[in-house]
């Protein structure tokens, strides 16, 4: 079955991806990586894109119901160590942001999605409450967003084979939740944070 240094090297390969860090650098501390999210494959490219330090230290955010379906996906999601959320099963007392915080404890990072579901094209879509909550409740985590280039392309929404094309991820300097800052004013920072990344 396919190995952690196989997958990051088919990913890679696939989307032909570049990356660059902007006012930023890897980094083993707690962090919640944010990104853009147009394709299933975000998920593998984002992780992928980390050095295996870090890599090995950080988890994905993934959909239960998408990487749950078939035993190919089941064990990619165990490859890349993916946290797997049941969208259909989110409760108050069974709070997806808890359940993160809790598994990552004091040593993991994330990467989560805060768009929600994918998006068409190149727009990003309004984020959210996920990215504010897990702030609020640790705030001491850098939040670094990050912007995901053309993979919209590379595997089109409803395909299942990817489309060999180049691509490229950028990481950008972290941001925290300010003391006090409303949930609205802080979604729409952070948004903006990842299309200022756009151009780079």
């Amino acid at each position: 079955m396919i190995t952690e240094t196989l997958l990051t090297w088919t990913s890679r390969f696939i989307s032909g991806v570049s990356v660059r860090w902007v006012e930023s650098q890897p980094d083993t501390c707690q962090r919640v990586y944010f990104a853009n999210h147009t394709s299933h494959l975000d998920v593998v490219l984002v992780w992928s894109a980390l050095p295996t330090e870090v890599r090995r230290l950080t988890r994905p955010i993934a959909a239960k119901d998408y990487w749950n379906r078939g035993a190919i996906r089941r064990h990619l999601a165990g490859v890349f160590n993916a946290m797997l959320i049941d969208r259909t099963e989110i409760k108050v007392h069974q709070s997806p942001v808890d359940m993160m915080l809790r598994e990552i404890g004091n040593t993991h990072s994330l990467i989560i999605f805060p768009e929600g579901g994918r998006t068409h094209g190149e727009e990003i879509g309004d984020f959210k409450s996920g990215l504010y909550y897990l702030s609020k409740k640790r705030p001491e985590l850098e939040l670094v967003p990050v912007f995901i280039n053309n993979m919209n392309r590379i595997l089109p929404r409803g395909e299942f084979l990817p489309v060999p094309l180049l691509s490229s991820i950028t990481f950008g300097p972290p941001i925290w939740l300010e003391a006090g800052e409303p949930k609205i004013e802080f979604l729409t920072r952070a948004r903006e944070a990842v299309l200022s990344l756009k151009d780079n």
